[in-house]
């Protein structure tokens, strides 16, 4: 029988009462169809999961008790970033499910010379949470405890000014062009950082920023990926052959 885990952005405490906030309580009672006695897995991303009892199911709150909780300990072991130039709709809902199947620590969506998807500030807000929405049910799904970070929207170069220049992370962004394979690189403890453009690839200025910034160009093979699946095959790659082995 498959576990139905619940994210919940709060506290939780073991022995205690809990009502679950009104989107999760929804959920539970009118589409899953739960009823008093049911089990339930809750996490809140600090990394444990939390086994509960449903104690309740109102028209208005689900009620349950936290009996336990046990230390998640499927994070990958390869810190990685993905810094994503934004995709048009539904794309870019699928990279951020997948990169966080995936076992992705940060999102950052980009604003690249190339972007189609312009943002204004009201729109941008309502994107990052649908995203965040986005990634807490791909952890519910992959029975992922920790929930990756994702970041407001940025201009590449703004973003490029802003990174820590100590920090020690891998810099790599994804080119046809590039010189780098993925089986020749070596992550150190602190893990990577992978660019990906948008529709119509990194322009020429995207490019050039990120030399400057000492980015390597990464290559995959000799075939064209759209973004969708560019970034998503660059870290199944490197999962496998750095992280999750």
């Amino acid at each position: 029988m498959r576990t139905i885990r619940i994210y919940v952005p709060e506290p939780i405490a073991i022995g205690a009462d809990f009502t679950l906030p009104a989107q999760a309580g929804e959920h539970v009672a009118r589409v899953l169809r739960k009823v008093a006695g049911d089990p339930l897995v809750l996490f809140n991303g600090d990394g444990h999961d939390y086994a509960a009892t449903i104690l309740s199911v109102g028209k208005r709150e689900v009620i349950v008790r936290i009996d336990s909780s046990a230390r998640i300990d499927n994070e990958s072991p390869l810190r990685l970033t993905l810094a994503q130039g934004i995709a048009r709709g539904e794309k870019m809902d699928l990279i951020v499910q997948k990169a966080t199947e995936l076992g992705v620590a940060r999102i950052v969506p980009l604003h690249t010379e190339r972007s189609e998807v312009k943002l204004d500030a009201a729109r941008a807000e309502k994107r990052l949470a649908h995203w965040r929405a986005v990634a807490e049910s791909a952890c519910e799904q992959s029975g992922r405890a920790v929930v990756p970070e994702i970041v407001p929207a940025l201009p590449l170069e703004a973003w490029l000014r802003d990174l820590p220049a100590d920090d020690g992370a891998l810099r790599l962004a994804l080119l046809p062009e590039g010189d780098v394979q993925a089986r020749a690189l070596r992550f150190p403890s602190s893990g990577g950082v992978l660019v990906v453009g948008p529709e119509g690839g990194l322009g020429e200025r995207d490019i050039g920023a990120l030399h400057a910034a000492a980015f390597h160009g990464l290559r995959l093979g000799p075939r064209i990926l759209r973004t969708e699946t560019a970034g998503l095959a660059a870290l199944a790659a490197l999962q496998a052959l750095h992280g999750d082995v």
